[in-house]
């Protein structure tokens, strides 16, 4: 933590305790993330300037600790109190100008070694665990949301005219731009027969030609479309075309087989 070291030997005098210790740890976080100090307590005092160093009396309260940050660009202002219970450590956040609020608990074991508080290079220690910890839980959930938003528009300004599903490996389909898909007929609908001799202008089909799945016999389960086990596989039959089975479907059909439905006026001699 490039920056600590100067500022714990700065403090050293006024730290009495690992919660002095860890203050001035999440002070430099603070500092690092473009925050400066304004002064301790609630309430501005006289002739404050931001600064890098703890103020003066940022020790004197061992149960709560309480700062006033400024941003260095004065867009933002946070109010810091670190409340002491038993070995941990609250640190509430609140951004005065938007009114968020962020905590984070820390186990100060965990991040202080109390024997070591005269050598600096001994009593932190996990201190990228730390700086995660602030960064997550502080910083990031107090940005400005256009900060966050930022880069959004740059990547939708790249491909404007591209739907957001775009995908360049996709398979175009094969239905030419600007055409409908055709309405095929429920394939198990006893009216599609002959519907194209009713109604020739209608763009219905089925004619002359009588396809037995639709002889006017309901055959429940039988679609052709979704393929014959063990004959054809699954779409080698368009929906709603006309198909008339080259062998039995399976055995234990209800009703007759319409294969073997004589066509109407079958003793007719003129038909």
């Amino acid at each position: 933590m490039a920056g600590l070291e100067p500022l714990y030997a700065w403090a050293r005098a006024a730290v009495s305790g690992p919660q002095d210790a860890l203050i001035c740890g999440v002070h430099w976080e603070l500092v690092r993330h473009g925050y400066r100090c304004l002064g301790a307590g609630d309430q501005p005092g006289p002739d404050e300037r931001k600064s890098e160093l703890l103020p003066t009396g940022w020790e004197a309260n061992k149960e709560v600790y309480t700062l006033r940050y400024k941003s260095t660009d004065d867009a933002r202002e946070l109010l810091l109190k670190a409340i002491v219970v038993e070995d941990s450590m609250i640190l509430n956040v609140m951004d005065r100008s938007s009114q968020k609020v962020a905590d984070v608990t820390l186990a100060v074991a965990d991040y202080i070694n109390p024997e070591h508080l005269d050598d600096f290079h001994k009593v932190y220690k996990n201190t990228e665990e730390l700086r995660t910890r602030i960064a997550s839980g502080i910083i990031a959930p107090l940005r400005a949301p256009t900060e966050k938003a930022k880069k959004e528009p740059e990547a939708e300004k790249k491909d404007p005219d591209l739907p957001r599903d775009y995908d360049p490996l996709r398979v175009p389909p094969r239905q030419p731009a600007g055409t409908r898909a055709p309405s095929w007929p429920s394939p198990l609908s006893p009216f599609a027969v002959g519907g194209e001799d009713l109604d020739p202008f209608g763009g219905r089909s089925g004619g002359m030609i009588v396809d037995p799945l639709r002889s006017g016999c309901p055959q429940p389960g039988i679609d052709p479309s979704s393929g014959i086990p063990g004959r054809l596989p699954p779409g080698a039959v368009p929906p709603g075309a006309r198909f008339d089975p080259f062998g039995p479907l399976g055995a234990g059909r209800p009703g007759p087989d319409p294969d073997h439905l004589p066509p109407p006026g079958y003793d007719d001699m003129f038909m």
